[in-house]
């Protein structure tokens, strides 16, 4: 510093104003609270870290101008039955989850659709192998709190909430019973694979009109417009197609009242919609063990997904759990099939 000049003034210190302008105690717990998040404020951290994890991981491939949802079926794994990813206990996972170890799975090359968390491999007598990394998936619900109000009373809320944690496929992981290692069953025949998705798109009551080159639901006449099957470039390609379309028809108000306040064509809500019915036949196909087709214009839809993901770190979750509830509710219209191998 030159001699004779003025000192530099001291630098701010905003942590003072803190403590000068409210009293001691309010001020320490400000700093208590800035220091040491509430547990609210972790699990709301938490949710938009996984929400933006999984949404950048499908705004990737859609950049890279892949469709994550058809990955299975495009990379190599026809030697098996594509499915759904399952649990230790062989029950599906569901919604976003399917994405998710689908994706992982590809990018891994495993051909076992069983995951576990370490917990239940060790349960197993098994262990995961030494440096092996998880992938996560997710669990959401609701629960119910009680509030009271202020006139005294009782009021019951649901909160959701939504964690997430870490599984590991069964070919990260050693000493295992030995069924979790077969190779997946050979594809079923395609003549019954085609029957069996004949018969189950027949049980769902909805209208199917065939004619013309292209395949569309209209909702102000509420049926599904299909060309002759003969025009598709095979039979698989046609029910791909059809469970696309069908999943347009639950959005219907006496189904599942599906809106996302489409206005005109190629707009937002045209993209969600869009987005639940490439999911929902995704889901579909992996039921039905047929390889889903990408619809003829999905490459035109891919910047406005894009776009939708961009702006809306939750909208793959959302779109993911509208698609898993047509499928749901397109399985549910299928007759009831008795078990007669326990009947005397």
């Amino acid at each position: 510093m030159a001699r004779g000049s003025a000192a530099p003034a001291p630098a701010p210190r905003p942590w003072l104003s803190v403590w000068t302008a409210v009293p001691p105690l309010i001020g320490a717990g400000l700093v208590r609270l800035h220091a040491q998040p509430t547990t609210r404020e972790r699990g709301t951290r938490m949710k938009t870290d996984i929400y933006e994890r999984v949404t950048n991981k499908i705004i990737a491939d859609l950049e890279q101008g892949e469709l994550t949802w058809l990955k299975p079926w495009s990379a190599g794994n026809m030697e098996g039955k594509i499915t759904k990813p399952l649990r230790h206990n062989g029950v599906p996972y569901s919604g976003i989850n399917i994405l998710m170890l689908w994706g992982a799975s590809i990018e891994a090359g495993y051909l076992s659709p069983y995951w576990m968390t370490f917990k239940q491999a060790k349960e197993l007598g098994a262990h995961v192998r030494k440096g092996e990394r998880g992938n996560l998936v997710v669990y959401a619900n609701t629960i119910t709190k009680t509030e009271e109000q202020d006139d005294g009373s009782k009021e019951e809320r649901k909160v959701p909430f939504m964690k997430g944690y870490s599984v590991f496929n069964v070919e990260q992981i050693e000493g295992l019973p030995e069924h979790y290692y077969t190779k997946p069953k050979a594809i079923i025949d395609p003549a019954r694979r085609i029957q069996h998705a004949e018969e189950f798109f027949a049980s769902t009551g909805a209208e199917i009109r065939h004619g013309g080159n292209s395949a569309h639901y209209s909702g102000g006449s509420d049926h599904v417009q299909m060309p002759y099957l003969e025009t598709f470039r095979s039979p698989q390609s046609y029910y791909a197609t059809l469970a696309h379309e069908l999943t347009h028809w639950t959005k219907h108000p006496k189904r599942l009242d599906r809106e996302f306040g489409r206005k005109r064509w190629g707009d937002e809500g045209y993209a969600r919609e869009e987005l639940v019915a490439e999911l929902g036949a995704a889901f579909l196909c992996a039921d039905l063990e047929l390889a889903p087709e990408p619809s003829a214009d999905h490459a035109a839809y891919i910047q406005s997904w894009l776009k939708v993901l961009q702006n809306d770190k939750r909208a793959i979750f959302s779109a993911a759990a509208h698609a898993q509830r047509a499928a749901d509710f397109l399985h549910e219209l299928q007759p009831i099939v008795e078990d007669v191998s326990n009947v005397a």
